[in-house]
C-alpha cells in the first residue's frame, strides 16, 4: 500500500489534480484504466471544479470508498448507509488529521476571494505554499489504512 501512497504523490506532483491522484493510484484494484480513472475524478480537483469546496483529495478517497463499499441497487437501503457510514468514518479522519475538508481552508484562503477556473501554474512556488501533495499523501493514506483494517 507504501506504493501507492507514494504513487499518489507523485501523480499530483506531475500535474495531475489531487483527486486525480488518489482515484488513479488505486484505479486498477477496480477494474479502471488510468484513463478511466482520470477522467471519472477529474472535476473534483481544486475543491471540486477549483471552487474551493470540499477538498478534491478527500473526494477522490470518497470516489475509490463509493467503489469498494457503494450500493448498487436503488432499493438497498442498509448498503447505501453502510457506504455512507464508511465515507463519514474517512472525512471524519481527514479532518482530525488536517482539521478541515474544505479546500478553501486548508489553502488558508479568504472567504470572499474570486474563484478563477483558471488552475495555477505549477512550479516549486506553488509546491512551496500549498499543503495539496500532503493533503493527497493524507487521503492515501487513510484509504490504505481503512484496507488493511477491513480485509475482502
Amino acid at each position: 500500500m507504501e506504493d501507492r501512497i507514494q504513487k499518489a504523490v507523485e501523480l499530483f506532483k506531475s500535474g495531475y489534480n489531487c483527486s486525480q491522484s488518489v482515484v488513479a493510484a488505486f484505479a486498477d484494484m477496480y477494474g479502471f484504466t488510468q484513463e478511466q480513472a482520470l477522467r471519472m475524478s477529474a472535476s473534483f480537483g481544486g475543491g471540486i471544479g477549483r471552487m474551493r469546496e470540499t477538498c478534491g483529495a478527500a473526494c477522490g478517497m470518497f470516489l475509490v470508498a463509493g467503489l469498494e463499499t457503494g450500493a448498487t441497487e436503488a432499493t438497498d437501503r442498509e448498503g447505501k448507509a453502510a457506504n455512507y457510514a464508511v465515507v463519514q468514518e474517512l472525512a471524519a479522519e481527514f479532518k482530525k488529521r488536517n482539521g478541515s475538508l474544505i479546500c478553501g481552508e486548508l489553502l488558508g484562503l479568504k472567504k470572499k476571494e474570486p474563484v478563477s477556473t483558471v488552475p495555477e501554474e505549477r512550479n516549486a512556488q506553488y509546491y512551496s505554499k500549498r499543503p495539496c501533495a500532503k493533503m493527497v499523501e493524507e487521503a492515501a493514506r487513510i484509504w490504505s489504512e481503512y484496507l488493511e483494517n477491513h480485509p475482502k
